[in-house]
């Protein structure tokens, strides 16, 4: 087979000008398969996209523990709670105060259960870097009635044997609180 054939196999040599060939070429063209698009299952397409979010949130979570001194939180050192700025007067007037060399801050704040401290420990911590990250707090910071029960009952929990026996309700029923009478026995001068 020549090269013409080859080039324009519906053609005989010398039928027609080069325009009327290309024209008979156009309308003899097979056209080629489109390429097939591949569908992917949507479990797959789920799964691709829970991870990708899962792994933006681990990152950003990651940089937000490290930037925020995330692991010195699990400890019991005082100089912790002022990592923010709002905490600086309580960690101060801690410093006066007739409890500073008997009991530090997780002492007073946290309950005295290893599962109650941890449980209160995480609580507190996302509560309060939620708060500190959007802005949403009061200054100077206010302990919330959640947390006001829990240092209630370390005071009970420490000083057992001297208020087990004079612990007074009023009318509804209800101790009274201790840092009712006692307020600048943790935070002196506040």
């Amino acid at each position: 087979m020549g090269r013409f054939e080859q080039v324009h196999p519906h053609r005989r040599p010398g039928a027609g000008s080069q325009e009327e060939i290309l024209a008979d070429d156009a309308a003899h063209e097979v056209e080629s398969p489109k390429p097939r698009r591949v569908r992917l299952p949507r479990s797959v397409v789920f799964s691709a996209i829970l991870a990708a979010m899962l792994g933006l949130l681990a990152g950003v979570g990651a940089f937000t523990f490290g930037y925020g001194k995330g692991w010195s939180y699990l400890s019991n050192d005082p100089q912790t709670c002022v990592n923010c700025h709002v905490m600086q007067d309580h960690y101060d007037s801690w410093q006066n105060s007739s409890h500073r060399h008997v009991a530090v801050c997780n002492d007073c704040h946290l309950p005295h259960h290893p599962l109650g401290k941890w449980i209160t420990k995480g609580d507190n911590g996302f509560f309060h870097s939620l708060a500190f990250t959007l802005g949403d707090f009061h200054e100077p910071i206010q302990i919330k009635p959640r947390n006001r029960r829990v240092t209630q009952g370390t005071c009970l929990h420490c000083h057992e044997q001297t208020v087990h026996e004079m612990q007074a309700t009023d009318v509804a029923g209800e101790a009274p609180s201790c840092v009712h009478c006692h307020a600048d026995v943790g935070h002196a001068h506040r």
